[in-house]
């Protein structure tokens, strides 16, 4: 046997695992590509853009340029980070070709996440960037605000929204970190401006189960019926305020490093950025046959925030989208065994919404029927709440929702989750998972599902140990 040690709230849990079980740890199962010098990547980057002229050549005299940058979840906080090297070189650029700093105005484009305070900005963009913009041109988007501008639809009838102020730039600029993700397979790339400038009626025509219950939503792939939306309401955006998009985008590695920077316009960034990222994040395993058993552990703080590991919507979206990564090397009908304190803190000044949502989520017999019910559209619709997001702070209410889609999805194609340790079961429960005492007694009841010496895989830090990647089988194509 192998001692493991899984997160588990603000600890460890030590368990036992056979010595077959294959144990994904960075530095050791796999590697990041070599990383380049940012300022020199971003720069060359800027200098040679895809698919439209560089930002000096746009940027003018009496010309506004907005530059919409990823929130706190995601993209390191180190001097060396993306957004902190990428934002002050961009505005350069953009003085150089005689626009205005006053004429400049920067947009955190955190969708339906709460909204970043001062303190926030200054510990992930740096003190030099705050103090530049700050109050006035350094601005939270609103998913809320009333003049949000309103596009109809795509031709694949999604609801298509943007931020005005983002719509009305003469240059708008995003910033974006390609990073794997169960949501279509990476950050960044059209998906930044989808999820991150768009009204929550846009983001529920792809967070929702039509979308996240599809098979395709599993393995994360670029591929699926998500990511072909995120690309074709990004376009409605972009023929709807009659301009595109200029994308500075980095390949990051497991701890927020850059390994390489591309700038153009959003589907020739995609094109020229995905090729590293699928070598950086599609990690082959050497496994004959696929696991039977997924053992992952939950600490309790992690991107969401604080109570992510014991909010038990937000715990069933860590495994579900865990189980999403990992889908390539696992068995139909897989068993995942998730250690969580579980203990039933919702964090209610982050996600003040979400215990009523869970409450109402109980009086239905499966997920998807509550997420189209009337009792989900009034926590959605509920003034307080709404206000909440945009004045305090906190998540929206529909960001609850599109949790217990992505959370749910593992259900479907799971034999059993088995939450390890949960100081209040009933949550687990609740969730649709199975609470059990003890790792032993986890592996126990799954060996009843799965059979005897049941191969496992491990994740031990795939939330705590920075970027996590998408798991396949060497003798095994994936998409």
């Amino acid at each position: 046997m192998q001692e493991v040690l899984l997160d588990y709230g603000d600890g460890r849990m030590r368990v036992e695992l056979p010595d077959t079980a294959v144990v994904v740890r960075y530095g050791e199962t796999y590697s990041d590509p070599p990383g380049v010098d940012p300022v020199e990547a971003t720069r060359a980057a800027l200098a040679a853009p895809l698919g439209t002229a560089p930002l000096r050549e746009l940027a003018g005299p009496g010309r506004k340029a907005v530059i919409g940058f990823p929130d706190r979840v995601k993209g390191g906080a180190h001097p060396k980070s993306h957004r902190r090297v990428a934002i002050p070189l961009i505005v350069e650029d953009l003085l150089a070709g005689g626009t205005r700093l006053e004429d400049i105005t920067l947009l955190c484009a955190m969708g339906l996440h709460r909204k970043n305070t001062l303190e926030e900005w200054y510990a992930y963009l740096g003190a030099d960037i705050v103090e530049r913009f700050w109050p006035g041109r350094l601005v939270n988007y609103d998913a809320e605000a009333p003049d949000l501008v309103d596009l109809g639809t795509d031709a694949m009838g999604n609801r298509v929204q943007c931020n005005r102020l983002m719509a009305e730039a003469d240059v708008p600029v995003v910033v974006g970190h390609v990073t794997g993700n169960p949501y279509g397979g990476y950050s960044g790339g059209y998906k930044m401006i989808v999820t991150g400038m768009s009204g929550w009626q846009s983001i529920a025509s792809h967070h929702v189960p039509s979308t996240m219950h599809r098979r395709d939503w599993l393995g994360a792939s670029t591929t699926s019926h998500m990511r072909k939306q995120f690309g074709s309401i990004g376009r409605a955006m972009e023929q709807g305020i009659g301009k595109r998009f200029f994308a500075v985008d980095a390949v990051l590695g497991q701890h927020a490093q850059v390994l390489d920077v591309k700038a153009g316009v959003l589907d020739l960034v995609e094109q020229a950025t995905w090729p590293l990222a699928d070598r950086r994040t599609n990690i082959a395993l050497d496994m004959d046959e696929p696991a039977d058993i997924l053992v992952i552990g939950l600490p309790r703080n992690f991107h969401y925030g604080p109570g992510m590991g014991t909010n038990p919507i937000l715990m069933s979206l860590a495994i579900g989208g865990q189980f999403s990564r990992c889908w390539n090397a696992l068995r139909e009908g897989a068993v995942v065994i998730a250690a969580s304190v579980c203990d039933g803190w919702f964090n209610a000044h982050w996600f003040p919404s979400y215990e009523e949502t869970y409450a109402a989520l109980q009086r239905f017999t499966d997920a998807a029927d509550f997420l189209k019910s009337g009792d989900a559209a009034a926590i959605v619709g509920d003034y307080d709440y709404r206000w909440q997001y945009s004045n305090r702070y906190t998540y929206h209410p529909f960001h609850a929702m599109s949790m217990i889609s992505g959370g749910s999805a593992a259900l479907l194609w799971t034999s059993s989750v088995f939450i390890v340790g949960p100081k209040a079961p009933q949550y687990a429960r609740g969730m649709g998972f199975v609470p059990v005492r003890d790792f032993a007694e986890a592996m126990r009841r799954a060996e009843k599902i799965v059979g005897r010496n049941p191969r496992v895989l491990c994740t031990p830090e795939c939330f705590s140990g920075g970027a996590a990647v998408h798991l396949h089988r060497r003798n095994a194509a994936h998409a």
